[in-house]
Order: structure tokens, then C-alpha cells, then sequence
């Protein structure tokens, strides 16, 4: 694959979270059988799937603003609520309208 159409979703996504992709696969998707490679629960495993799923949701839109972004994976990494997430970035959006 050329390197220039690689998309940016793939090209935001850390070594764990490649490996990640690769256990998952190479287990045929199940959770299970990751809790048992990663040795951890399985909420554990589907809490790291859903922030994976979140992580590859935001850089998935080309468009996507450097600091809502930022905000975003703040929130994913568990840094700010997804409530304080939410109204930051709107309160950015309405100013940015204003101008």
C-alpha cells in the first residue's frame, strides 16, 4: 500500500493499539480470548475496544479541527468527562462562529 493513501485513522493509532487490532483479529474477534491473551477481564478488554473504536471514530473525519480533536482524546483517555468534552467544544464552536 502506498504510504500516502494510508488513511489517517491507521496513521494516529499507537504500536499497542496496532497489536491490538492484530490479537483481535488473529482471535476471530473474540473478547474473550483477548482477556485471556492480555491476561485482564473481560471489561477490561471491552473498555479497551470501545476506546479504540472512539480513537479510530475521531481521526476516521479528514475535517476534524486540531483542538476539537484534542478535546476529544482528552476525554477518551479519561483526562475530562465526556460531559466536559461536550461543552467545551461547543462553547469553541460557538465562539469560533461568532468571529
Amino acid at each position: 500500500m502506498d504510504i500516502n493513501k494510508v488513511p489517517n485513522w491507521i496513521l494516529s493509532l499507537e504500536t499497542e493499539d496496532m497489536e491490538f487490532i492484530k490479537n483481535f483479529v488473529l482471535k476471530s474477534g473474540s473478547l474473550k480470548e483477548i482477556a485471556k491473551v492480555y491476561e485482564v477481564s473481560y471489561p477490561t478488554v471491552r473498555l479497551k475496544l470501545d476506546r479504540l473504536i472512539e480513537k479510530i471514530k475521531i481521526n476516521d473525519v479528514l475535517d476534524n479541527e486540531e483542538f476539537i480533536k484534542f478535546i476529544k482524546n482528552l476525554s477518551i483517555d479519561d483526562r475530562i468527562s465526556v460531559e466536559d468534552a461536550k461543552l467545551i467544544i461547543e462553547k469553541y464552536k460557538q465562539e469560533r462562529n461568532e468571529k
